[in-house]
């Protein structure tokens, strides 16, 4: 006795503990917040539900195929410098890379070296000129690539789980182009917007000359600035004034293709900087370059932008901050997007629409009808075919709902229309088994068999039964939720949790209910 008592006060208990999770999601976000009493979180809503920003992204492919062409150039001058064969000079034009001004050995070279990549043609020759070109497969490749390499930085930086914008869909569309989905205002769009403006093209240069204005440092070199180097600004963030002007190497001696992690941090000062981690190799070449340049200042660019340019007091390997008058959002963001690594290719917004939170709310409230007509009319049905048993799969049928919506809650898992959909399928679904069950209990009491005995074996057979249906139906749903996409993943989710709640209740709540029918008397009849 005191064992099945402790049964029955553990179900309860659970009940009661999700269902205060449920209700909680009814309560006004601010009075959460307000009251210790309150969970601060629960159930999100998606864009449809919640309202927010839907942009189509598209992404220049081209861009990628110049930068194959780059890199066979410069493939091309180190066969020049290695073999010291003169092979021209070379430009990239109009999806060609041209070389120009190519003496006879340097045509049959640059014709074996055609031979020698797959993914080359000469398009034409001509007299001292050779002009190659991607092959139609490999341009192919290329903006496969490109485009799966944009893909995966969008969605580590706008769909990172610690700084970036929670339930936001980022999904191929098309080509090339990318469909990004924010739920929220302005606040989460700003933020999206300021992710996607800046590329995170990390370099590490060492500088060689500085000065406030590029007026004064151009005149430190009267005689024009020395071979392959360039000038870089440091700038306010607010006003884009130039804070200082640095002379630094046009190829960087290491890039941010090295990084392994970002994050931010706070110095003795409690100002936010950003502290970055090496691989092994890119450790190794910092701390070579580090150890060579001490008392030498390291210029810290992003995208060409100067973030900090600290003097080099030790060797360092592995570690590293970037100081840049950051405030913390800012920190946050430039974490999220070294994190995420580089685009390889500019993006730009093709199209932009809000959607607004009233067709969300009218969403909203055509759902929750919807669930409690489909609720009230299995109700009606189950306790006028069953009677008393009916009453007690309503019972478990109810607490179905808040087992529910409180797993979704606790994991703060977000709820779309499509999610809405799943927990009506979920209250049609869940009185199924009770179904088996009862009808299973109606075969054994017309065999012959006491009502409790009937009870205990129309649970145990029927429990195969009911395993296998919703077992099917979960792979269903978590192939649907692995290859899914947006509100395919919403309905996959609710669909999942609530296979696993209705057989929970079918099987747990419903029998403990039995086990109490009717006190403590042994059980004549049965009411079913």
């Amino acid at each position: 006795m005191n064992r099945q008592r402790f049964r029955l006060a553990s179900i309860a208990a659970t009940v009661l503990v999700f269902g205060y999770l449920a209700v909680a999601n009814f309560v006004p976000q601010a009075a959460r917040v307000a009251s210790p009493w309150w969970p601060d979180q629960g159930l999100r809503l998606g864009l449809d539900l919640r309202g927010g920003i839907h942009w189509v992204i598209g992404v220049r492919l081209d861009i990628a195929e110049q930068h194959e062409l780059e890199f066979l150039e410069g493939r091309i001058e180190e066969i020049s410098e290695d073999e010291n064969i003169n092979l021209g000079s070379t430009t990239v034009e109009s999806g060609q890379l041209v070389v120009t001004d190519v003496p006879n050995a340097g045509i049959a070279r640059l014709e074996t070296f055609a031979g020698q990549n797959q993914g080359v043609d000469i398009a034409s020759r001509g007299p001292r000129e050779v002009r190659l070109a991607l092959t139609r497969e490999w341009r192919q490749a290329v903006r496969e690539r490109g485009m799966q390499q944009v893909l995966e930085v969008l969605r580590r930086r706008i769909d990172d789980p610690t700084k970036g914008i929670p339930e936001s869909v980022v999904t191929r569309q098309g080509d090339d182009r990318i469909l990004v989905q924010i739920p929220g205002g302005e606040i989460e769009r700003e933020q999206a917007g300021r992710l996607l403006e800046v590329t995170g093209f990390l370099e590490f240069k060492i500088v060689q000359g500085t000065a406030q204005t590029e007026e004064l440092l151009h005149g430190q070199y009267p005689e024009g600035l020395p071979e392959g180097t360039e000038i870089v600004f440091e700038r306010d963030k607010e006003t884009d004034r130039v804070l200082g002007a640095f002379l630094v190497s046009k190829k960087a001696a290491v890039t941010g293709d090295y990084l392994d992690d970002a994050r931010v941090v706070y110095d003795r000062m409690n100002r936010p900087v950003v502290s970055f981690t090496f691989n092994p190799d890119g450790g190794e070449i910092f701390g070579e370059l580090t150890g060579a340049n001490l008392r030498e200042r390291l210029a810290i660019l992003l995208d060409d932008r100067v973030y900090s340019a600290p003097v080099i007091q030790s060797r360092i390997s592995m570690r590293g901050q970037i100081e840049g008058r950051f405030t913390p959002q800012e920190a946050a963001d430039l974490a999220v997007v070294l994190r995420a690594g580089s685009l390889s290719v500019p993006v730009e917004i093709e199209e932009e629409r809000t959607v607004g939170p009233a067709l969300g709310a009218d969403s909203i409230a055509r759902g929750v009808r919807a669930s409690i007509l489909g609720l009230g009319l299995i109700l009606f049905f189950v306790i006028a075919y069953y009677r008393v048993s009916g009453v007690y799969a309503g019972l478990a049928l109810l607490a179905n709902l808040l087992l529910l919506v409180g797993v979704m809650s606790l994991f703060h898992a977000t709820l779309t229309l499509p999610g809405l959909a799943g927990v009506v399928l979920t209250v049609g679904m869940a009185v199924d088994a009770n179904v088996i069950i009862f009808e299973r209990i109606r075969e054994e009491l017309r065999a012959g068999k006491t009502p409790r005995a009937a009870i205990g074996t129309g649970f145990q057979k029927a429990l195969w039964t009911i395993l296998d249906a919703n077992i099917t139906t979960l792979i269903t749903a978590l192939v649907l939720y692995e290859f899914g996409t947006g509100p395919i993943k919403g309905f996959a989710v609710t669909l999942s949790i609530g296979v696993v709640t209705s057989v929970f209740a079918a099987l747990v709540i419903t029998r403990a209910l039995f086990s109490i029918y009717p006190g403590g008397r042994p059980v004549e009849s049965l009411s079913i």
